[in-house]
């Protein structure tokens, strides 16, 4: 069924129709009908009718009855009859509504609602003469008034901040945005159930801690007046995940949400949901293979395929997936040489001269990470592991046994774009404790994002961390590269936004 194409409505058409509907339901109220009635169960859905019927070229069902509910989404009345088609949980459906069929005090109420209303519907499958199955309505009864009307159907709701502003409306009307929701829920799950056929154990640890770690980031700052405590919403799980680790939990998971105190981009929002996961005697080495494996798994349940596109270029998962140093991927993406890269003055004149700002203090690890960041990741578009991250910059990772500049750490770059972080695990409560120091040093020079000191997670070495691998997956990222989604906000069902301005 289409419907002939309108202009966007006005404000003060908009004003009109809403005053318009708030009378449509004075009416029925004063009429005695309950304009929002609760008696009202829907024993099948449209996905129901398909599945029975959709398969058939011939149907004759008068004894079939089906009974579904639905909001309004179009309509096209013709006299004594008239089709609408109605939208459930599962999908779209097509109803045939005849004045002779339904009685004319039930036609008449039938005329007055609005597309946005919605209603119950009992009727027979039959296929109309352009073939299009539909439900014979036997009965149609409202059941909500809609008191706004839907977006003009050729438009639809196309506003970027209003999609995610009134994502209720957006859901409605864009199918898109329903699957990606759909597609997320289902990725989650299958991470889930991955997760615990390998023997992990999902977990739940404090949102709210006296002390944030597990992350570089800025935390945000609440207070609990009953204890008259400063607390910080969490910026990772991870030393409460590793204090698991200690208790004896050998696999552990989280999957749950983080938040910092940053900038909101098309890859940052305020807060977010990762999945971080530790495996006692495991390595980071082990830890790439384990996830190539759940992401090829997720990929094919979800995909159907290992080779996809995502924002106009094509990404293979398949395996073996590269593997490069952070040293190496900037002698192969930047116009740097080896000896200038291993000079920290040389280098930093090198990053002075492709625009970064830097300060003239700054430490040959965190000069590196700048240069890589801005001359490499974003030309990692396959499936890449980064490793050998300069130990400066990852105050929880292992020191690798051969080189102590370096840590035994990985982040998986896809698309230009992080999407996992994970190493082997810095159990040596000495050497954590120096670390954490140092980090204490930088936060007094004034970085926001350096580590607290937290004693009692240095306790907890003390009593013995196994070797431990651990990895952090930022499952939004995740879903916008399996959804081909552009923004982080197109995944996050009510993403941080701006205050709303009102005339």
């Amino acid at each position: 069924m289409t419907l002939p194409r309108k202009a966007p409505i006005t404000m003060e058409e908009l004003s009109e129709l809403l005053l318009q509907r708030r009378r449509k339901v004075d009416t029925l109220w004063e009429a005695g009908i309950n304009p929002y009635p609760n008696d009202f169960r829907p024993e099948h859905t449209s996905a129901d009718v398909f599945a029975a019927y959709g398969d058939k070229e011939q149907v004759d069902a008068e004894h079939d009855i089906f009974v579904v509910a639905g909001r309004i989404l179009a309509r096209r009345s013709f006299g004594k009859a008239a089709f609408i088609k109605i939208q459930d949980r599962k999908g779209r459906l097509q109803l045939y509504i005849k004045k002779d069929e339904i009685g004319e005090q039930a036609f008449a109420d039938f005329e007055t609602f609005d597309i946005g209303d919605i209603v119950g519907v009992e009727g027979f499958p039959f296929r109309t003469k352009t073939n299009e199955l539909s439900l014979h309505a036997k009965k149609i009864r409202l059941l909500v008034k809609s008191l706004h009307p839907l977006p003009e159907k050729f438009h639809g709701l196309t506003d970027v901040e209003t999609r995610y502003r009134q994502r209720y409306v957006d859901l409605i009307v864009n199918p898109e945005s329903r699957e990606i929701f759909i597609k997320r829920s289902r990725i989650i799950n299958l991470i889930r159930a991955f997760m615990t056929a390998r023997d992990f154990l999902e977990v739940e640890t404090p949102m709210m801690q006296r002390i944030p770690g597990g992350a570089t980031a800025k935390p945000f700052i609440t207070h609990h007046n009953a204890l008259d405590m400063q607390l910080f919403l969490r910026i990772a799980p991870e030393l409460y995940l590793k204090r698991l680790v200690v208790g004896g939990m050998e696999r552990v998971f989280e999957i749950n949400r983080n938040f910092r105190n940053e900038g909101i981009s098309v890859r940052h929002n305020p807060e977010f949901t990762m999945m971080e996961f530790y495996q006692a005697y495991a390595t980071y080495e082990d830890l790439m293979n384990f996830t190539e494996e759940l992401f090829c798994h997720v990929a094919q349940e979800v995909l159907g395929t290992l080779d996809f596109v995502n924002q106009g270029r094509e990404i293979s998962f398949q395996r073996p997936w590269k593997r490069l140093t952070v040293r190496d991927a900037i002698l192969e993406y930047g116009d740097i040489d080896a000896k200038k890269l291993d000079d920290r003055d040389l280098a930093l004149i090198y990053a002075r001269s492709i625009g970064l700002d830097l300060p003239d203090d700054i430490g040959h690890g965190k000069l590196m990470m700048e240069i890589f960041e801005e001359v490499a990741e974003h030309k990692l578009i396959q499936p890449t592991f980064v490793t050998a991250y300069p130990t400066e910059v990852s105050p929880l990772s292992r020191k690798n046994d051969h080189n102590p500049d370096i840590v035994d750490r990985f982040e998986l770059i896809v698309g230009g774009r992080e999407i996992a972080n994970a190493f082997s695990e810095l159990n040596d409560p000495v050497d954590q404790k120096e670390r954490f120091l140092s980090q204490v040093a930088e936060k007094a020079k004034g970085d926001e994002e350096a580590h607290y000191m937290d004693e009692d997670y240095i306790r907890a070495l003390e009593y013995g961390l196994p070797p431990t691998a651990g990895e952090g997956i930022g499952i939004d990222r995740l879903v916008m590269l399996l959804t081909d989604s552009a923004s982080i906000r197109d995944v996050i069902l009510f993403p941080q936004l701006r205050k709303e301005k009102r005339d």
